[in-house]
């Protein structure tokens, strides 16, 4: 290794350690030849490098840091673009080498030179991407900077912003269009006819406003009046759909422990799972489908609360209805760093709690009990119910049964790691009215959801099961 390797690089620059060591000879030289140039030349090599360094340290440049993502928020494996804009504040001459700080999970971090060649008007603009394949939120940043004095004598490293949060979302996976929402019109909207009196010819109107489809255009009253005027002998209402989306801890995970905790550095420590994974792409899939159609979406865990009430994400916690694409975006962001809930240890003691009360979740939480019938009952036969289940116990199937009651159709998936054994919790949801279906990491969310419309919900587990022993053979 080099002697300049070997050199602290957060003082000097190798020029200010040629000085120091150059001043360090000429004391040395002096000594033994009682030369006093060679001593005044030495002390002055020596403390040219030390004056500078201090004076770093005293009058450190100011900067102004300018960070944005395009787009604001990004899917997971898509692209978004950071654009990066620096311009000094303060006093200050020279180069500056700056580095914006990333989490390990999106590579090297990247260094620029201040001022850019392209700068303009003193402030300089730089531009980089990044793609995550995990949903979270992570911290982009901050810009540190490696300052010089204006000799290139001495540096000092100083961090200048405190950086700015991307928001990464589960990408949605198409599903096909299947008769899961009931008997909707294309638009997904229910139209009940209401007459003004018995004439066919006697209908009621108003002026058109904007979003009105043509189709309801009435021509004859558009003349009389001389401007546009539509029917309003159909009283439209918009269909309703609810998600129960499981985030115990106990119901996606095994043994001891979470399957995994991620991020680390990245900012999220997010506890997850692969089934739990797995629930999240759906809800965002399904939310993406039904929004679609114009459904309005609600959103509930296991104990009947605001479904992402503790997503440290969620634009709104204690929000339980989206609608329209504002609703769907929110919904995205919120599911982008939802996590596990619940004890994350003590197994011992959450399944003694389960044996004594079995509706009952982590730290005895009663879960799929009255407070969700209620709000279930509130919107009742509005639109479909979907359950995103884990490992539920008999005990819960059969409690979480009745629920189905309450909603024009029910659909079940319930995540397990051998859908073989969950022909018992499949049959006891059934019997309340759901469809359900047995799913784990691997199986194919259209496929899932197709068999919810062919009425043949044992297939996968059969699919799942043949597709391991497959793997397992080759």
């Amino acid at each position: 290794m080099a002697l300049r390797d070997r050199l602290p690089r957060h003082l000097f620059t190798t020029r200010g350690w040629g000085l120091i060591a150059a001043g360090i000879v000429s004391l040395l030289c002096a000594q033994v030849m009682g030369r006093r140039d060679l001593l005044a030349l030495g002390v002055f090599l020596v403390v040219v490098p030390l004056i500078s360094l201090a004076g770093i340290r005293l009058v450190k440049p100011r900067f102004r840091v300018y960070r944005e993502f395009s787009p604001s928020t990004v899917e997971t494996d898509s692209v978004t673009t950071v654009r990066l804009a620096v311009a000094r504040t303060g006093p200050g001459t020279g180069r500056v080498i700056m580095e914006e700080r990333l989490p390990s999970r999106f590579g090297e971090s990247p260094a620029f030179h201040f001022p850019a060649r392209s700068a303009s008007g003193g402030t300089s603009r730089y531009e980089y991407r990044l793609r995550s394949g995990r949903r979270g939120q992570f911290t982009i940043g901050p810009v540190t900077a490696e300052f010089t004095d204006p000799f290139g004598l001495s540096l000092h490293r100083h961090t200048i912003d405190d950086g700015d949060t991307l928001t990464v979302t589960p990408a949605a996976v198409e599903l096909p269009a299947t008769g899961l929402a009931g008997a909707r019109g294309n638009d997904g909207i229910t139209a009940t006819r209401i007459r003004a009196n018995p004439s066919d010819d006697d209908v009621m109107t108003r002026e058109y406003r904007h979003g009105d489809p043509m189709r309801r255009v009435h021509w004859p009253a558009t003349a009389r009046h001389g401007a546009l005027m539509v029917r309003q002998e159909e009283s439209v209402t918009t269909p309703e759909a609810t998600v129960i989306l499981d985030q115990r801890f106990a119901a996606h995970s095994s043994g001891f422990g979470p399957v995994f905790s991620g991020a680390g550095d990245d900012g999220g420590h997010l506890v997850g799972s692969d089934t739990f994974e797995w629930a999240v792409t759906a809800a965002m899939s399904v939310s993406a489908h039904l929004s679609e159609r114009n459904y309005a979406l609600r959103f509930l865990d296991a104990a009947g609360e605001p479904g992402f009430r503790r997503s440290p994400s969620a634009p709104e916690p204690d929000s339980e209805e989206y609608r329209g694409a504002a609703g769907l975006q929110s919904i995205a962001e919120s599911l982008a760093a939802i996590q596990l809930t619940g004890q994350h240890h003590l197994r011992r003691e959450h399944d003694t709690v389960r044996r004594e009360h079995p509706a009952a979740g982590e730290s005895g939480q009663a879960v799929f009990d009255d407070l969700l019938m209620d709000k279930l009952a509130a919107h009742r036969m509005r639109g479909p119910v979907l359950a995103l289940l884990g490992k539920i116990s008999l005990a819960e199937a059969r409690a979480l049964a009745p629920a189905a009651g309450y909603a024009a159709n029910a659909f079940a998936m319930v995540m397990t790691d051998r859908t073989s054994e969950s022909a018992e919790l499949l049959e006891a949801l059934r019997q309340g009215g759901w469809r359900a279906v047995a799913v784990d990491a691997a199986t194919s969310l259209p496929a899932a959801w197709t068999y919810f419309d062919e009425g043949d919900a044992t297939v996968a587990a059969a699919a799942a099961d043949v597709r391991r022993g497959a793997e397992v053979a080759r």
